[in-house]
């Protein structure tokens, strides 16, 4: 008699998150998942996510589940390392984890099967990718036997910003990884507290990743947050498809309890088990904790981008633009971006946070977006402004088009500094090559679509009384963008 088929794994990517500790670079437009955040060249938080899953055994397409804002940098970037994924799940606003999950197993269980599912931050490093898959794989069959698996970190030191998990006996990290039944979660303690959990062998710190079956964590769900499902379930009922998107229905979502899977079941269920997981983890909540986890050179240092240092030790040193100098400095953090600059003892780092909430206190755009704001079509990046005019540097990326569109209250020049741009003005359409110009008079419709293989720059001159993002009336958009014919907020 055959052994009965090893049911599929499928990843349930969570890309939610603003990762303010990582701001100037981590911003609500544009979070730290999305982000290389590694060596020059390196993948993104979000795809070494993916990446560091390939040779699990019964490896399946993952399901995304996002921010409708972020949806086309999530398939952007998973395009760039060949994944396509079984869908990309669009949530209309944050609604916690035990959401997301029941989302991720009610869309899974829609197929027919009862795969396993496995829950995963898009913004976590894993040092020992090998580590970590051995472990998933030793968690696979309690999983599939209908136990609710969560990987416990194995603790390096008494840290206070953890929740920790408490097992029902001592853990060996040494030994092969077994699952062993959860005696309790436990908030984050003082230091001596956390002195005394690591010094029992019992306790791990809670990661936030999970292995369980679909019908197991649905049933639970069911049983321990029944609000929980019923909201999931009709908000996919009446989900509506966005090219590869699906979205969520709004009112349903909304109706949805925000809560994390942690509390909704894993502190109630009977069925829970840790599985102590030793790979180098860290969820880069600071700074600090990014440049720990980096290799540095011989003298302490992290450098990314443009930076020259001489004297300098244990500093964390970034540029995305501009030169950064170190000269003799110690212990501290400098990330340059295009409209910030941090300068930060590395103890402080954890701060950072209450600089952003004073920014979002006082309203100042830096608390939540870059210059550089990315689009499904590319992206625009403001140079310069006045009293009556701005100027806009726009990337069109190879066969890519803005929304067919008009302005009340500006008009625009555009001069093409690299590639060509198929311009479309009231109707006539005029191929507009490198060093040339075309102006757009308001209230003129026109529509930027890029014919060629390489990316389309242009610069962008606007002038009139009003220069607001606001100042547009869409009436056609590829991207199945659903503000079409309405003024709307979002630039181009």
């Amino acid at each position: 008699m055959s052994a009965p088929s090893r049911p599929s794994l499928v990843p349930v990517i969570l890309c939610g998150g603003t990762g303010t500790r990582l701001w100037p670079l981590s911003r609500a437009s544009y979070p730290k998942q999305y982000w290389a955040l590694g060596a020059e060249g390196e993948t993104t938080l979000l795809q070494q996510t993916q990446q560091r899953l390939k040779g699990l055994s019964g490896l399946a397409a993952p399901l995304l589940i996002c921010n409708e804002d972020h949806r086309f940098i999530v398939a952007e970037q998973m395009r760039q390392i060949g994944v396509e994924p079984a869908a990309i799940l669009l949530e209309p606003m944050g609604r916690n984890t035990a959401p997301a999950v029941a989302v991720a197993a009610l869309q899974a269980s829609a197929r027919g099967d009862d795969p396993l599912l496995l829950v995963l931050a898009a913004d976590h490093v894993i040092q020992r990718a090998e580590r970590f898959r051995a472990t998933v794989e030793a968690a696979i069959p309690a999983a599939a036997a209908g136990q609710l698996v969560t990987f416990g970190i194995v603790p390096t030191a008494p840290e206070t910003g953890y929740g920790y998990i408490e097992a029902a006996e001592p853990l060996d990290p040494a030994a092969a990884p077994t699952p062993v039944a959860i005696r309790r979660f436990v908030e984050k303690p003082d230091r001596a507290t956390a002195e005394q959990f690591l010094a029992s062998g019992r306790f791990t710190w809670n990661s936030g990743m999970f292995l369980f079956r679909a019908s197991t964590i649905l049933a639970e769900l069911e049983r321990l947050a029944p609000q929980v499902v019923s909201a999931c379930r009709s908000a996919l009922e009446h989900e509506s498809t966005d090219l590869e998107f699906r979205r969520l229905e709004r009112e349903s979502f909304a109706n949805c309890p925000n809560v994390a899977l942690d509390v909704a079941v894993m502190e109630r269920t009977d069925r829970g088990a840790v599985l102590a997981l030793a790979a180098g983890w860290s969820d880069v909540g600071s700074w600090s904790a990014l440049w720990e986890t980096a290799n540095q050179d011989a003298n302490g240092n992290v450098l990314r981008g443009r930076v020259i240092s001489e004297g300098s030790r244990n500093c964390y040193l970034r540029s995305e633009h501009r030169l950064v100098v170190g000269l003799g400095v110690e212990d501290l953090v400098v990330v340059e971006t295009n409209d910030v600059v941090l300068v930060a003892h590395r103890d402080r780092a954890q701060d950072v946070k209450t600089v952003v909430n004073a920014l979002e206190r006082e309203g100042a755009p830096e608390s939540k977006a870059h210059r550089k704001i990315y689009r499904p079509w590319g992206s625009y990046d403001g140079i310069t402004e006045g009293e009556r005019w701005q100027v806009k540097k726009i990337v069109v990326n190879p066969g890519a088009s803005l929304s067919l569109q008009m302005h009340h209250h500006r008009a625009e020049h555009w001069i093409v500094v690299q590639g060509t741009a198929l311009v479309e003005k009231d109707g006539v359409e005029e191929l507009v090559g490198e060093n040339q110009s075309t102006y757009i008079p308001l209230g003129a419709r026109h529509r930027l679509t890029n014919p060629g293989k390489i990316p389309v720059e242009l610069i962008e001159v606007q002038s009139g009384p009003y220069l607001g993002e606001d100042d547009i009336v869409r009436f056609d958009d590829r991207y199945g963008r659903t503000d079409v014919g309405l003024v709307t907020p979002t630039a181009s």
